[in-house]
């Protein structure tokens, strides 16, 4: 009989190939999970991916259409009703002038329509937009940003309103050079009235100080290479010598200089209110709402009374050598891009003057109280003033400036010269600017309106 032999349960042939098989199949099916689940993590990465393209598409698209209408501005005495088909007109004029051709608007009477305007061709990303008109005041703006078969778009609102800044913020603005000689003081009531603003776009020398002349306040400069001559003695911001010049700040952006329109004023002049040469204006005369007819060239060296408005026409040279008062306004007919100088007024003597708005309450004024904060709006006449005066009661606009003298005063307002020339103050041309309480555009001048991006009105999502 053989007897039976034991064998150990370990020493038991083929148990080591099950179990690597075993772990061979678990390992597979655990690579074979990671794979699945890294090709997902790669698709959804690749989603996340298009759908931030997608959002960049539309950012992008948004902040080029903000550009271009940024560039669109639009004369204040456009009506309300009108302004949006004069945005598309606006908007257009902008891509021609800067050779655009890849943003072709169509326009409605209600909608201005931009196609798909191409980002990057190769992967389809692009963008389209449409402007829509909500009503007299008021533009929605929807951007849509597409990458392939995605899309996402941002809406936002616009306002039509005048342009936020302008020249009337300073003290002095001028579109040429400034010159100041002698014992000259600029200064107001407040920091913005005593600086100054100078474009200085056709001169590199912007800016002169010599004397004891000083400026109180800040200047501002927007041609960049543009450079300054300050006396030793002369001053900016209260300082002088080298601490003056970090007073003065050139490349500045440019402010908007409104256009003069005095026009609405002509209507208050009837024909027949001509001033004859027949008065004898070297003795005391009142006159209402009168008309200087062209090559006039008169002298007034008696007390002259002016009330209402006074229009000079041009050309014409008008003196005023004796003392004048006047409760009004000063208007010209010239035209504002004529800086020769040779249509001039000119204070040599005392000047008087009180609001217009203190005018007597008749007909032939009605309608002008209103138009307060300008005392002289002559397009095309250069204005001289030699004379001292107390208070001028608004805004002194002209091509061509000048203080010489013994003149200064306290003027509520500004003085804007709108001739490239050179704008001169000399002698002992103290000028206070006060300008409390002067928020709007003075009478006269017509503000630009621009589109103003409304930060409340956005919202994004799905097309």
């Amino acid at each position: 009989m053989k007897r039976l032999t034991y064998c150990p349960r370990g020493n038991r042939e083929g148990s080591t190939l099950v179990l690597a098989l075993i772990m061979i199949v678990m390992l597979s099916a655990l690579a074979v999970a990671m794979a699945g689940m890294s090709g997902a993590n790669v698709q959804v990465a690749d989603n996340f991916r298009k759908l931030d393209n997608t959002r960049a598409n539309a950012e992008s698209g948004l902040e080029v259409m903000r550009y271009w209408m940024s560039k669109v501005a639009m004369s204040g005495n456009i009506a309300p009703s009108d302004r949006f088909s004069t945005l598309a007109s606006k908007f257009q004029d902008a891509l021609t002038a800067g050779n655009v051709t890849n943003i072709a608007p169509v326009c409605s009477t209600s909608t201005i329509t931009i196609s798909s305007v191409p980002l990057n061709s190769l992967s389809g990303q692009n963008f389209s937009a449409v402007l829509t008109k909500m009503d007299n005041d008021n533009v929605r703006l929807e951007v849509t940003g597409r990458y392939g078969s995605l899309s996402r778009t941002i809406r936002t609102n616009y306002r039509f309103g005048e342009r936020a800044h302008t020249v009337f913020d300073f003290g002095v603005a001028s579109k040429g050079p400034i010159s100041l000689i002698g014992n000259v003081e600029l200064s107001g009531n407040i920091e913005v009235a005593s600086n100054a603003f100078i474009v200085s776009e056709n001169a590199l020398l912007a800016l002169s100080i010599t004397g004891n002349s000083m400026i109180a306040g800040d200047v501002k400069i927007v041609n960049p290479l543009a450079y300054v001559h300050i006396g030793t003695q002369a001053g900016v911001g209260g300082e002088t010598g080298d601490a003056a010049m970090e007073h003065i700040e050139r490349g500045v952006p440019p402010e908007e200089f409104p256009k003069m329109d005095p026009s609405p004023f002509y209507s208050y002049v009837p024909e027949e209110n001509v001033l004859s040469t027949s008065v004898d204006l070297k003795k005391a005369v009142t006159l209402t709402n009168i008309r200087i007819p062209a090559r006039m060239n008169p002298k007034f060296t008696g007390q002259a009374t002016l009330n209402g408005v006074i229009l000079i026409e041009s050309p014409n040279v008008v003196e005023f050598g004796g003392g004048v008062d006047i409760t009004g306004i000063i208007v010209t007919n010239g035209s504002d891009s004529d800086d020769s100088g040779t249509n001039q007024i000119t204070f040599t003597g005392n000047v008087t003057c009180h609001p217009i708005d203190q005018l007597p309450q008749e007909t032939q004024f009605q309608g002008l109280h209103s138009q307060r904060g300008t005392f002289m709006l002559a397009p095309g006449f250069k204005a001289s003033f030699g004379g001292s005066f107390g208070t001028l009661s608004g805004a002194i606009a002209a091509n061509g400036i000048k203080f010489y003298g013994n003149a200064g005063g306290t003027i509520n307002g500004s003085v804007v010269n709108y001739s490239n020339e050179m704008m001169e103050l000399s002698g002992n041309s103290d000028l206070y600017f006060n300008r409390s309480g002067l928020t709007e555009v003075p009478a006269g001048f017509v503000p630009e309106i621009v589109l103003h991006y409304d930060p409340t009105s956005y919202s994004e999502g799905p097309l």
